[in-house]
């Protein structure tokens, strides 16, 4: 699949995230996501092909359009939704909607979860993990053994997964509520999507929080204690509880991964002794 040369002139940055820029078309039509240096454009090919075949399985996605690079960086160019916000961009500007937002994104991201996967373009995300663990040495030798144990008795549940489930990655124009940045979309069972938004949903650091979301710590507190019972279609205290902590193992396993693919390098050995706690 050829790799399209673009002209940075042609395009104004408006986007910044956690692992890319993204670059709005001066013709008003498409928008560019170009990947920090060190992202691999083998990982980048990847990542189009599948948003490629989420879109044409009919999941609500802006289109894909042709795989870029502006000579340094890769990425993809995607139809561009005029006038569109995200979720975290709008509880931002609009802290009375969080309620209704987050009832919202526990709907939507049920829909995705009930929706049967096609196994033979989507990669399971249970085998991503396991090829991690086993391949790469990015974490202790005790943390290794107790995530592989773990994701090997996991099922291989073949429902569709967004792959990096947070508000940041839905957007609406007012007519149409997109997801986006689909190119980590997998099968498997949904506590991988939603154990990592949990993890998310609960960060430390206010900077932080305010870069990838621009929230504040207490409005992803709240955000979360309106979509858990809405997601889980309870407000009993102790089933809440018991599916809560059914996602932390699934979030400690993901958590070097994601690590890895944001910032190439290995998890802090902090981190590694705090996230393996949860794997009991």
């Amino acid at each position: 699949m050829e790799v399209q040369r673009i002209n940075l002139d042609d395009y104004v940055q408006t986007g910044e995230g956690g692992t890319a820029l993204t670059y709005t078309h001066r013709n008003g039509r498409t928008l560019a996501k170009l990947y920090n240096p060190g992202f691999e454009a083998d990982r980048a090919r990847e990542e189009f092909i599948t948003a490629r075949t989420v879109f044409e399985l009919g999941i609500p996605t802006p289109e894909p359009y042709r795989m870029v690079t502006d000579g340094v960086r890769n990425g993809a160019e995607y139809e561009l939704i005029k006038g569109k916000r995200s979720f975290a961009r709008i509880i931002s500007q609009e802290p009375q909607r969080l309620q209704e937002l987050a009832v919202s994104f526990a709907h939507l991201a049920k829909a995705l979860h009930e929706k049967d996967a096609d196994t033979t373009r989507l990669h399971s995300y249970k085998q991503t993990l396991l090829r991690f663990y086993q391949e790469k040495n990015l974490v202790n030798e005790e943390f290794r053994q107790k995530a592989l144990s773990f994701i090997e008795q996991v099922p291989d549940t073949p429902k569709c997964l967004h792959g990096d489930l947070h508000i940041g990655n839905i957007i609406t124009d007012g007519q149409r509520t997109l997801w986006i940045d689909l190119g980590e979309a997998a099968y498997g069972v949904s506590e991988w999507d939603v154990g990592i938004f949990f993890t998310m949903m609960h960060m430390r650091s206010a900077q932080q929080a305010d870069f990838l979301l621009h929230m504040t710590l207490e409005q992803m507190a709240a955000f979360w204690d309106v979509f858990c019972p809405s997601y889980f279609g309870t407000t009993d205290p102790q089933r809440i509880a018991e599916a809560t902590k059914r996602l932390l193992p699934f979030a400690a396993a993901k958590a070097p991964y994601v690590f890895d693919m944001a910032y190439h390098k290995p998890l802090p050995e902090a981190s590694q002794a705090m996230l393996i706690q949860r794997f009991g």
